[in-house]
């Protein structure tokens, strides 16, 4: 008899997981997956192209629902996991079912932050995470409209981006003194800032938000310096947390995310978490390539064929507005390595490696990205380049080729 496999979270990791398990070990669970979200499983990166018109919201889901069901799939969709029952191996809804398990998966994702400033209650000030926020976004964008991203990250970036293809007249501001600090060098950020500011995107950035302006419903970003910014539509991008309450509430092992080990176990063995909910060695990666790993090997475990996750070299490919960029690996540098530069500013491209010991440990590409699988393979490896170092910088043809 199958033994009852629950999957908290129907997003990304949920789905990969459902998939290898059909592929490894098809038929010896009974699975059954709940989501708190009226949807089947959805590419959330697609978010910002359905915001944009680019695509429609059918468009982004994972797999059809014919799909579920040829994998024996129950889905629950539209309903919250509450808490969980470790002694009697049990799941409640919001609805007061309970659900038995003999393993159980938590794949929660995680929780976008909105700023601890005055204001930010009010009508009209948004989050950039699911379909809920896009459609509350489009209602409220248009060429009339004035609206102010907070957050010069990813979602923050993606989500003005969107907005300015509806036609809004977009700023978006930025506590940090560059765009995406975290995956790109000066240079490439500040490439990034032309770029967004040729399709018309305002930025600010090295400011600090105070306030939203607003009496019941925002009328402007008040910063730190005294400026208000106007705006129908304030949407908060600065970052997201793991959504780790239940497993906290229920006495599982939490620091940011819910704790988890090389075989993806939580300090309850019959317990195991994946995706952005999960905490590896001191690590939340809040990225899809590291869920999609770690449901692969968790599958594997389930299935009784042992495996071990041991981290992902973490890597960023994003094209907005037709900007392409690829940072992989230890792109910033310091004692010890060397860098190596190449630039076209005619083509506004530009290409940093930087290598360690004769292997390639970093990479970061603006403008011109094909080349990015390739250096993220070589930095993943950790291999000598030997004579691949003299043309590496020109990227993967012409340095086989020489």
């Amino acid at each position: 008899m199958s033994e009852p496999l629950v999957v908290i979270g129907n997003g990304m990791a949920a789905a990969r997981l459902v998939e290898e398990l059909g592929r490894v070990a098809l038929g010896r669970y009974s699975v059954l997956v709940v989501g708190a979200e009226p949807h089947l499983a959805y590419n959330r990166v697609l978010l910002s192209a359905v915001l944009a018109g680019e695509m429609g919201r059918d468009e982004t889901e994972l797999k059809p629902l014919g799909w579920w069901q040829h994998q024996g799939v129950t889905l629950v969709y539209g309903r919250k996991a509450v808490s969980i029952d470790r002694d009697r191996r049990e799941v409640r809804l919001d609805d007061g079912r309970t659900l038995p398990y003999a393993q159980l998966v938590l794949a929660t994702g995680s929780d976008p932050i909105r700023l601890p400033k005055p204001g930010m209650d009010l009508r009209g000030v948004v989050t950039f995470r699911d379909h809920a926020d896009v459609d509350a976004m489009l209602a409220a964008a248009g060429p009339a409209r004035r609206a102010v991203v907070i957050g010069g990250g990813l979602l923050g970036i993606e989500a003005a981006s969107g907005l300015a293809a509806t036609g809004a007249r977009v700023t978006l501001v930025h506590l940090m003194d560059r765009l995406m600090e975290r995956q790109l060098d000066a240079e490439a950020a500040g490439l990034l800032k032309a770029g967004l500011e040729a399709r018309g995107i305002a930025i600010e950035l090295g400011a600090d938000t105070a306030a939203v302006a607003g009496e019941g419903r925002a009328t402007g970003l008040r910063l730190a310096d005294g400026r208000v910014l106007p705006a129908d539509l304030v949407v908060c991008a600065v970052g997201i947390r793991p959504s780790a309450a239940l497993a906290r509430e229920a006495g599982l092992a939490t620091g940011r995310g819910i704790l988890v080990d090389d075989r993806l176990a939580t300090s309850d063995p019959a317990i195991h978490a994946i995706g952005e909910c999960a905490e590896h060695r001191g690590i939340c990666y809040g990225l899809v390539e590291p869920a999609l790993q770690q449901a692969g090997v968790l599958a594997s475990n389930l299935a009784g064929r042992p495996a071990t996750y041991e981290g992902t070299v973490l890597a960023t490919n994003l094209k907005v507005s037709g900007i392409p960029v690829f940072s992989a690996g230890d792109f910033e540098g310091g004692v010890g390595t060397e860098t190596v530069l190449w630039r076209d500013p005619a083509l506004a491209t530009y290409r940093k490696l930087v290598l360690r010991d004769g292997a390639l440990v970093g990479a970061l590409l603006y403008g011109e990205t094909g080349d990015g699988p390739w250096y993220l393979d070589l930095i993943r490896s950790g291999r000598p380049l030997g004579l691949l170092r003299n043309d590496l910088i020109f990227g993967r043809a012409l340095a086989e080729a020489a």
